[in-house]
């Protein structure tokens, strides 16, 4: 029987994604997702149909799951299917809508005991939300003279319970790189985080560990807890701290660490691949229209005064002629999907020749004079291979805004790097939950395109397969997806502990994945109400 996972804080489910996907030597799951918590409605029905999808693959019925996300049949059809309504119902006990530290505590302990089916070897996975650590929540509330109150400074303390009620054998915690520069009343939230954690109540005691260097508890700097993940295969240069909790008097032995990958994974590997589409106007759109837009902006380069003015005036031209695309993608893009002979790690890990095509891969809509920022950004990068930033824009092309309005060339200008390309031949900056605003910071690399990243490659970027399905509006879609771990990096560490726990387990002379079921389990599982969870309208896969 596979090992236990209990989500806390699950957002859309990238760790659990990881976790979820490995496999023993047998070919069968080695870790089970036992409960996802979430307390945003959105990310809960995305959490239930990814749940779903586990259950129905590797069974004929997943075929339906294909068609309902290609549109090919509606929602109501879809459930009616008898295998897949069965589905659901154990998709909406696994994936819960709760507030840890709002919603009734025994309720949640109780899912927890029945999601661990008496099993004492599992695993606790999640991170507590982050505004009230990451430098960019600081930084806006810095003024803010109740920021002190602000009970997400203490949501860690909802995940440090259930550790001291259930006692998971392992447990991996993540969380923003400002948590190690963060305070509350003057004194470090990290070294108070640690110090709860490596002993959460009497008789209870962890080693809190790295997975990039090797030690515990004192032996360890901060810093050593921070991966980085274009180190690691992530085409993205994602930084965060993730703990991992080892418990004591178990017999736990050291764990391997984290194997660098190089060379580093791009923005190119991970999105090339997706089909072509352009961007659209907020006003008046046609391909027409956009296509006059996009050819009018080299015109805003004029009165650059810069040695380099005329050639990037030819090369705007260029890529405005070159740019033909007449679709602006959509929910569902048909395509041949077939693996190239040789593919690469990150295209095994996301590809899905089933799907036959592409998910929720369309272009917003932009003003016309942000194409033509685009549009130089983007021939900038491709130029010189890095963005530019605000102080190297023509006049013509700065944001009627205040804090642009500075001397042309000054470093002083905030925000500098307001309109920002995702180069193809580097990782990408931080994917963050702010893609889901205006696209600025996530200017795609081809200037034929003219556009910010879509949802689709947003998610490749974080490494999400390309059968994941975001429930919600775009916006919705975008900030689920930036809100979470990338998938592949969390399968990573899941083969740590996969072999931390092989080894244990070795040493006791039992199999890592054996259990016994207890009777009690049991009969909560049996007497536990279910609720099927309803999929908004907003969420149908094709309109």
């Amino acid at each position: 029987m596979a090992i236990p996972v209990i989500d806390l804080f699950a957002g859309p489910g990238g760790l659990a994604e990881g976790f979820a996907s490995l496999r023993d030597h047998q070919r069968q799951p080695f870790f089970e997702i036992g409960l996802s918590i979430e307390k945003d409605p959105v990310a809960h029905r995305t959490l239930t149909l990814r749940a779903l999808f586990r259950l129905l693959r590797g069974t004929s019925h997943v075929r339906h799951y294909y068609s309902y996300l290609r549109g090919e049949m509606d929602e109501r059809t879809f459930r009616g299917i008898p295998a897949v309504a069965s589905a659901f119902v154990q998709a909406a006990a696994e994936a819960r809508c709760l507030e840890l530290g709002k919603s009734d505590e025994n309720g949640i302990d109780s899912a927890i005991r029945v999601a661990l089916k008496g099993q004492e070897t599992w695993v606790l996975i999640g991170g507590p939300p982050c505004q009230a650590y990451s430098l960019a929540g600081r930084s806006r509330r810095a003024r803010d003279n109740d920021f002190h109150r602000d009970e997400k400074h203490f949501l860690y303390k909802e995940y440090l319970r259930i550790i001291q009620v259930h006692r998971p054998t392992l447990f991996v915690m993540e969380n923003v790189k400002g948590l190690l520069s963060s305070k509350h009343a003057g004194h470090p939230m990290f070294e108070r985080i640690i110090a709860d954690l490596s002993m959460p109540t009497d008789g209870l005691e962890y080693d809190i560990r790295s997975f990039t260097k090797r030690g515990e508890g004192g032996s360890l700097e901060p810093a050593d807890y921070l991966i980085l993940s274009e180190r690691y295969g992530i085409p993205q240069n994602r930084h965060r701290v993730i703990l991992l909790g080892v418990r004591k008097g178990l017999g736990i032995p050291q764990h391997n660490l984290l194997t660098p990958v190089s060379p580093p994974v791009t923005v190119g590997h991970a999105i090339d691949d997706l089909p072509r589409i352009r961007s659209r106007l907020s006003r008046g759109d046609s391909v027409e229209a956009w296509r006059n837009a996009v050819q009018a902006a080299p015109a805003y380069v004029k009165g650059w005064r810069t040695e380099n003015e005329s050639a990037m005036i030819e090369t705007m031209r260029a890529f405005g002629t070159a740019a033909t695309s007449t679709t602006s993608g959509g929910a569902f893009v048909s395509r041949d999907c077939k693996r190239p002979k040789k593919p690469t790690q990150l295209q095994r890990w996301v590809h899905d020749p089933s799907l036959k095509g592409v998910l929720q891969h369309e272009a917003r809509a932009h003003m016309a004079s942000d194409l033509a920022r685009y549009l130089f950004s983007a021939s900038f990068a491709h130029a010189t291979s890095y963005s530019p930033r605000l102080n190297m824009f023509p006049p013509n092309l700065l944001p009627d805004h205040i804090n642009v309005h500075v001397e042309q060339g000054s470093e002083a200008i905030p925000f500098n790097d307001r309109f920002r390309v995702q180069c193809r031949n580097e990782p990408a900056t931080t994917v963050v939950a702010h893609i889901a605003k205006d696209g600025h910071y996530y200017i795609h690399y081809d200037p034929t395109q003219c556009r910010s990243l879509t949802v689709r490659e947003a998610a490749r970027l974080q490494t999400f397969p390309d059968n994941y399905f975001f429930s919600g509006n775009r916006t919705e879609q975008y900030t689920q997806v930036g809100n979470a771990v990338p998938p592949l990096l969390a399968h990573r560490l899941a083969r740590i502990l996969r072999s931390l726990l092989n080894e244990m387990h070795r040493r006791k002379g039992t199999p890592a994945n054996n259990s016994v079921v207890k009777g009690q389990a049991e009969r909560e599982w049996r007497k536990l109400s279910i609720e099927i969870p309803v999929l908004a309208e907003a969420d149908q896969p094709v309109t």
